[in-house]
């Protein structure tokens, strides 16, 4: 997938596809729906009911279609992800918009997302893209290297693995223990 770039003259980056999209006027918001009732006290998204999804629909509707670019991301782990943006939505849009579903390979929160290509469909581009960790840049890897070596670093103190109860991030990362599934996430999806 190629970078998005509003009247910039910056290539592509190195390896990636010729997608250079340009909006003479920027229409651009951020607009976040419902953010508190779909997450969990961590931050991760947890499944709701058709009718929350309907009331959240409601509301997206008027916002996308005053805007050239609409960048959707709800997935909710070991699911299919919602479905935000309709068709009706995608019609609205000014043509030339552009969506991108970054829950492509989850099934897309558009309905019209295709995972892994790039459409066009009643003037609008929908980009599906999948497997964007092997697509980020070679500094996005260093910074990404980085993190797993300070987690790590916090994990062992003096060549021992401290215990989950001494840190939160120790806590919250840990699956098992003592041959014991014990995150209560991984526990809910595996029916534990």
């Amino acid at each position: 997938m190629g970078g998005l770039a509003s009247n910039s003259k910056l290539p592509p980056i190195k390896g990636s596809s010729p997608y250079r999209l340009q909006f003479p006027k920027p229409r651009i918001t951020s607009h976040e729906t419902h953010r508190q009732y779909a997450q969990d006290a961590r931050g991760y998204a947890k499944a709701q009911d058709e009718a929350f999804y309907a009331k959240q629909r409601e509301l997206l509707g008027k916002v996308i279609a005053e805007n050239d670019a609409v960048i959707t991301t709800a997935v909710v782990p070991g699911k299919k992800a919602p479905v935000l943006v309709t068709e009706s939505m995608v019609k609205g849009m000014a043509p030339g918009s552009v969506v991108l579903d970054l829950a492509a390979e989850r099934g897309g929160n558009c309905e019209l997302t295709r995972a892994g290509e790039a459409i066009v469909a009643h003037g609008v581009t929908i980009i599906g893209p999948i497997n964007l960790a092997n697509s980020a840049p070679y500094h996005s890897s260093q910074v990404y290297a980085r993190n797993l070596t300070s987690f790590l670093q916090n994990l062992v103190k003096d060549g021992q693995v401290r215990p989950a109860e001494s840190d939160d991030i120790i806590r919250d990362t840990m699956l098992t223990q003592g041959g014991e599934v014990v995150n209560p996430r991984v526990r809910e999806i595996l029916g534990l």
